[in-house]
């Protein structure tokens, strides 16, 4: 009996997503819930598995295929007899009669004069150049949506400052095997800046909001995007909660989030109500940059690389590890004021990180 393969239902905000390669062809077996295919929409990946045991008889959609709930895509032959009404008579057809093939004979065989000198390209033209071309993946199609989605919708400006991040390096050095020990898990800087985020949110209600319509939203909640770099593109998970985790709980979360975004495991739900997001270029070198605001949130904080340079510190100059920091904001909804101070409360926490270890 033929059972058909279908796509599975996806959510209310996703409506198509694409096929990416088949892990079987016509005419193998497969296993009841063995992966046939995987399925990528613009947010997670999605195994397609065989609803029964059989062999695959027919692939209805092809690799890269754009597809939607429902949509039938293989059939697979489970062995089972059909009923004898459902059978379908065979009927021999009729051999045709032999044809005689007569053979035409080939055209005399044409000279070809070459001339003495190949005529010289003409000027102003050029070959054209080597490429190859591939399919946008769903994910970078979505990232690319939302990103001038973002700049036309939004008043973006940034403001920056720098921060010295000696305080937080010492206190690293010196709790760091403990808090291993304690935690299984490194102290690293996300959780310090997470929770100076959430600080400077809780005395700035205007940057954890968001415009609808004419309306301002103020969220009573503090749920931060953790933007998260991966083979196949950005993705920002949700670290919901923020204000009620250690830091134990957020460096583990982190973590967990990372890991599952790169496998692309993350479920619709961990990559939305997000509030207020921040974005680390300094993993990758950057000194400074102007981050996207991700809609609907009004604001995103941008960390950078790490990178020691002198400063005036009680009259002398000494050689610090120094960090710019970047804060592009909606100035539909934030104004300057608002902004800068904000940004300075984060300054002023993360250079006197017992605050943060106190909850002050």
């Amino acid at each position: 009996m033929i059972v058909d393969v279908k796509t599975p239902e996806l959510s209310e905000s996703i409506a198509e997503g694409t096929l990416l390669e088949w892990h079987k062809q016509v005419g193998e077996s497969v296993q009841r819930d063995e992966t046939l295919i995987d399925l990528e929409t613009d947010k997670v990946i999605l195994e397609i598995s065989a609803p029964c045991s059989g062999t695959v008889v027919a692939l209805c959609r092809e690799n890269g295929a754009v597809v939607t709930a429902g949509e039938v895509i293989a059939q697979i032959e489970d062995g089972q007899i059909s009923s004898p009404l459902t059978d379908v008579s065979v009927v021999p057809t009729p051999t045709a009669e032999p044809v005689v093939i007569t053979a035409v004979p080939s055209a005399a065989p044409v000279a070809v004069v070459l001339p003495v000198s190949m005529p010289l390209p003409v000027l102003g033209t050029l070959p054209p150049i080597k490429s190859h071309r591939q399919a946008m993946s769903r994910l970078r199609l979505r990232i690319a949506e939302r990103l001038i989605t973002a700049q036309h919708t939004a008043a973006i400006l940034t403001t920056f400052n720098e921060v010295n991040m000696q305080p937080i390096k010492d206190l690293r050095v010196r709790y760091q095997a403990d808090f291993l020990r304690e935690h299984g898990v490194k102290l690293g800087f996300m959780s310090f800046f997470v929770k100076a985020a959430v600080l400077a949110l809780q005395q700035f209600p205007i940057i954890n909001a968001a415009i609808d319509g004419n309306d301002l939203v103020f969220y009573d909640e503090y749920h931060l995007g953790i933007a998260v770099s991966t083979t196949r593109g950005l993705v920002v998970p949700v670290l919901r909660h923020a204000d009620r985790l250690g830091f134990a709980q957020i460096e583990h979360t982190i973590a967990d989030l990372a890991q599952r975004a790169e496998a692309m495991a993350l479920a619709y739900d961990e990559l939305q109500g997000g509030t207020f997001s921040i974005s680390n270029g300094g993993v990758f070198g950057s000194l400074l940059s102007t981050p996207i605001i991700n809609p609907p949130q009004s604001a995103i904080l941008g960390m950078h690389t790490m990178q020691d340079r002198p400063i005036a510190e009680n009259g002398q100059v000494v050689i610090r590890p120094m960090m710019y920091l970047a804060l592009s904001y909606d100035h539909r909804l934030i104004d300057g004021r608002d902004a800068v101070k904000f940004l300075v409360e984060i300054k002023t926490a993360l250079e006197d990180p017992a605050r943060l270890m106190l909850g002050l």
